[in-house]
């Protein structure tokens, strides 16, 4: 036999060793008994849990890398049917403008991706161009603009487009006139919300006017091929006007007069405060409030006294008064229940790091309700156009 064959020989039972050894590892490692799959106590409630001490929170960070827990047989990656199956939305409180619910679940970093895009990117339609024929009041025309610009416009933009570049049309813009006049010899007259008055087929004011032909029909500062009333009918039913009619605009003294109108157009909150369809939006964590031992008598009273939002209530069991937690939901974490001596031992407080008490208040264009659906329909797309640039 050759060099070059003893070689080949040697290489080919070298390889059939070491596969050997590799089965026999495999079949090692099959063997083994079950690792745990939960954490133990403690490090669960470091991982779920925020805890409120009487100087300063702890394990505030949420953890997220996926091998975290390797050691102890813990799998800690994102797994979209764990989150299909954990994630919910429980509504708490839903009125015409707000809105209270529970998002259970979810990361905090999507629950703050929600905020700011209601803040910011759900569009509305706000006053953008104010065009003055007169103004002989104490407010400057800007100011008055300003003002104008911050009212809410009932309607719901989604039926309009943005103007970008286009002429203002009835499809991009609606048109709003204001006349007020304080006659002489009468008291100080208060101009409000109220005196905008919708008009749907476009501006009135002159733009140019052609004196060579006779009848002509002077141009303004739109260009409506046909009235709003006929786009929709929910404009017909109810007029596009403020969400609220008593907003104070002006005051004027006698002899004083503004004459104006006002051009509202489609914008997203980033661009300016005026469009943002929310008042607030905010989320917090759900508190908890754990009673570590049995507290009674004067010491429950005691701590009953010591919570200004009234969380706990004491209860009469055998003759004997013992403390309860009966609002853990109103609990702001302001500690008092754990300072002074002893009491950060009797009461633990926490925040749930997964568990979001969401709230929105909207300004009127939109409910509060379908504000949140628009968030999620614009954070879907936004996850739609990375992946389709990943691809």
């Amino acid at each position: 036999m050759s060099g070059k064959d003893k070689n080949l020989h040697n290489m080919s039972e070298s390889e059939s060793e070491q596969e050997g050894v590799d089965k026999e590892g495999i079949e090692w490692i099959m063997n083994l008994p079950d690792v745990p799959m939960k954490l133990p106590p403690h490090v669960e409630l470091q991982r779920t849990r925020v805890e409120c001490k009487a100087d300063a929170p702890i394990h505030t960070d949420t953890i997220q890398y996926s091998g975290a827990f390797a050691s102890m047989g813990f799998d800690n990656s994102l797994r979209l049917d764990n989150f299909r199956n954990n994630f919910k939305i429980e509504v708490i409180d839903l009125k015409e403008d707000d809105i209270e619910f529970d998002m259970i679940g979810i990361d905090p970093a999507l629950a703050n991706a929600f905020r700011r895009i209601l803040i910011s990117e759900v569009p509305t339609m706000a006053i953008e161009k104010v065009l003055f024929a007169n103004n002989t009041s104490i407010v400057q025309d800007e100011v008055l603009a300003h003002r104008l610009g911050l009212v809410p416009i009932r309607v719901d933009p989604r039926l309009f487009k943005y103007s970008d570049k286009d002429a203002p049309n009835e499809n991009n813009t609606i048109v709003f006139r204001l006349h007020a006049c304080c006659e002489r010899g009468k008291p100080r007259l208060t101009v409000t919300s109220k005196a905008l008055t919708w008009l749907p087929n476009g501006s009135e004011f002159p733009l140019v006017s052609d004196k060579s032909v006779s009848n002509s029909k002077p141009k303004t500062y739109t260009s409506f091929s046909c009235s709003q009333n006929t786009l929709s009918k929910e404009f017909s039913n109810n007029p596009i006007g403020p969400k609220d009619s008593d907003i104070i605009l002006a005051r004027l003294g006698p002899g004083q007069e503004i004459e104006l109108e006002a051009h509202a157009v489609k914008g997203m909150g980033k661009t300016h405060a005026k469009w943002s369809p929310v008042a607030t939006a905010w989320y917090r964590m759900l508190p908890e409030v754990v009673l570590m031992e049995e507290i009674e008598d004067e010491l429950a009273e005691e701590l009953e006294k010591k919570c200004p939002v009234n969380v706990f209530d004491i209860e009469d069991i055998a003759g004997k008064k013992r403390a309860t937690v009966a609002r853990p939901r109103d609990c702001t974490l302001c500690r008092e229940c754990i300072r002074g001596d002893a009491w950060e031992k009797r009461v633990a407080l926490r925040r749930v790091k997964d568990h979001f008490i969401f709230k929105i208040e909207s300004t009127g264009a939109l409910p509060p309700e379908v504000l949140f659906t628009e968030a999620v329909k614009i954070l879907e797309d936004k996850c739609e156009r990375l992946i389709a640039e990943l691809s």
